[in-house]
């Protein structure tokens, strides 16, 4: 298990003064990040051996954003590790140590020169160890895009948008599908099922589907293959 303390940030809330769901993603993605640089499979390691964890699948449940000033941990480990995948668990929680937030992931093992999955090896495992999941609602990683659905405006990717390994950052897929909602909603939920990178260059075209409990927002390229699905709740 890994832990980090933070405190809310003014350039983190919205105009009600709580965390952004953006934001809050953004604790969880740096947690691991900084799981890994001390478990000795940090960034510049993994660089130079042309492999990659890269993120397949979240699952998000936010019981309550945090808001300006308060006092955070956030924390993260492997539940399991299966042929090319990885599975992780994320929490949050209060100054008093009660959990406002918490996630589940599933991650895939990147051969960067081949451009294809692995399978890890056991000195890229051991050091994670295991840990037995978080007690929260699991959802199955397949989302079920509604019939009807509103094309959105489309936009390219910008430089902003890419990370380390040249590709859109997972939490920008996050914005780019808040920013095309018609309305301002309150997530409680979030599910993402990333099927391909976009990259400098590319232009997304955003598709938007409204029922009575969720909302799910497409991210496809111009054949209409998504790069990701949104669901929020």
């Amino acid at each position: 298990m890994y832990e980090f303390d933070g405190r809310v940030r003014y350039s983190e809330i919205d105009h009600t003064g709580k965390m952004t769901l953006p934001a809050l993603i953004n604790y969880f993605q740096d947690c691991s990040t900084f799981h890994s640089e001390e478990a000795g499979l940090g960034m510049e390691r993994l660089k130079a051996e042309k492999k990659a964890w890269i993120l397949s699948y979240w699952q998000v449940i936010v019981e309550r954003y945090p808001g300006l000033g308060e006092k955070i941990t956030t924390g993260t480990f492997a539940t399991e590790f299966k042929g090319l995948y990885g599975n992780r668990n994320f929490y949050m929680k209060d100054a008093q140590g009660e959990r406002i937030a918490c996630a589940n992931s599933i991650w895939v093992f990147m051969d960067l020169e081949k451009g294809r999955p692995a399978r890890p090896s056991e000195e890229h495992i051991r050091p994670y160890g295991t840990e037995e999941p978080l007690d929260m609602p699991y959802e199955g990683r397949k989302i079920l895009m509604p019939e009807q659905c509103v094309e959105m405006e489309s936009f390219p990717v910008r430089k902003y948008h890419i990370d380390t390994n040249e590709h859109v950052n997972n939490c920008q897929y996050v914005q780019m599908a808040l920013e095309v909602l018609p309305r301002e909603m309150k997530v409680r939920q979030l599910r993402v099922d990333y099927k391909k990178s976009a990259v400098l260059g590319d232009t997304i075209y955003p598709k938007v589907a409204q029922e009575t409990e969720r909302t799910v927002v497409e991210l496809c390229d111009g054949d209409g293959k998504p790069y990701a699905v949104v669901e929020l709740k």
